[in-house]
């Protein structure tokens, strides 16, 4: 399948959105591509999108009418991984072979990107990846790094994420530092108050946290007693909390059923999903964040909000005053929501500065950028060294 678009058609560009996390990251360069008559943008719509147990967010990718939208369900409640990843490459392989996209954009590293990645490389498909280049401490990193090879052009978030995609033997002129999309929408002036925000979901606290907490795949003969030791010390603590369900990874039902014990408590408000744009006005607005969601360890530093990483999931991802390091034990996580108010609250931006949807679209525009190879080879610096 050649990858230079027909002069008589707009470059067709296809996004892969799986989970409501990706697709508010995404939002933005499917928004500035929309404005232009260069590009004809469909997005495809899988994953927890697709599932009643996460809020069926399918609806929300449709209302944001950023593009004809194809919606193809990849999992059943008990699929593992690999299951997923397999019907995700089915579903997208008969896809691209009806559409004929010159562009799939993927994000991060959930197995649907790494599908997106696989069907593109292997139908000549020019992918692009979004936030390529980071690390944590899960399979997801695995993941992340395997879309990164399979992908030709990368956008990343910091000169960070740049170096190390250099270090895995990527082309320098293949790497795009652009900032991280979702950083365009918490700059953004028309983000909704925090009023209309609660007012939308019922909350009633003042002050309040904010909870994510996700499986780690690798830790799932503790994970019950992790998640029991977190819940414990949410319902002894004297903070009020905003608790968003976990994504669907192995394990998730184990940390489902221990929410239940929040919501019977007045002091939380459980949540299967939440807009990204509401989410970003919350979190904006907390008191904290508490978990091992990466918006502890990305977000909520840009706000200037505390977070509390919990136990290894964000392993290295990032390092700052705001963010405390916690292992999954009662006294620490005691101590350190009693010490909230110590934490420091100087906002401290690492991953952009708003402008990622220009720079994206800067790029796409240039006429070179259509001419890319898709035949990948690695740069072997050692040896270009004499090594």
């Amino acid at each position: 399948m050649a990858q230079n678009s027909p002069a008589a058609r707009p470059h067709r560009v296809v996004f892969l959105t799986g989970t409501r996390a990706d697709f508010g990251k995404l939002k933005p360069l499917m928004q500035c591509l929309q404005d232009s008559a260069e590009f004809d943008s469909r997005i495809f719509v899988t994953g927890m999108h697709m599932m009643s147990k996460y809020g069926y967010t399918c609806e929300e990718v449709e209302r944001a009418s950023l593009g004809t939208v194809h919606k193809f369900i990849n999992q059943n409640v008990h699929d593992g991984m690999d299951q997923v990843l397999a019907k995700t490459i089915q579903g997208l392989s008969d896809y691209v072979r009806e559409t004929a996209p010159d562009f799939i954009v993927v994000h991060g590293d959930r197995v649907e990107a790494l599908a997106g990645a696989a069907v593109g490389a292997l139908n000549n498909i020019l992918i692009g990846h979004i936030e390529g280049g980071e690390v944590s401490g899960t399979v997801d990193e695995l993941i992340r790094h395997a879309v990164s090879k399979l992908s030709h052009v990368h956008f990343v978030a910091n000169d960070q994420a740049r170096s190390r995609l250099i270090q895995l033997g990527e082309r320098v002129e293949s790497v795009h530092v652009i900032g991280s999309p979702d950083i365009d929408v918490m700059c953004s002036p028309s983000l909704p108050t925090l009023a209309a925000v609660k007012s939308h979901y019922g909350i009633g606290f003042k002050k309040y946290g904010v909870l994510m907490f996700h499986p780690v795949t690798s830790e799932l003969d503790s994970l019950a007693a992790q998640v029991r030791v977190l819940v414990d010390e949410i319902l002894r603590s004297d903070h009020n909390y905003v608790v968003i369900y976990p994504n669907n990874d192995h394990g998730t039902d184990i940390i489902l059923e221990e929410y239940e014990r929040l919501r019977l408590s007045p002091k939380c408000r459980v949540f299967p999903s939440m807009r990204f744009e509401f989410f970003v006005s919350l979190l904006k607005n907390a008191e904290f964040m508490i978990g091992n969601s990466s918006a502890g360890v990305r977000e909520a530093p840009h706000f200037g909000v505390p977070a509390l990483n919990v136990g290894s999931r964000q392993n290295n991802r990032v390092k700052c005053a705001g963010v405390v390091d916690l292992p999954v034990e009662s006294q620490a996580l005691a101590a350190a929501l009693r010490g909230i108010s110590a934490i420091p609250r100087d906002p401290v931006s690492m991953f952009g500065d708003g402008n990622s949807a220009a720079r994206f679209l800067k790029i796409l525009k240039d006429p070179a950028f259509w001419s890319t190879q898709t035949q990948k080879y690695f740069v072997d610096r050692f040896v270009d060294a004499g090594r």
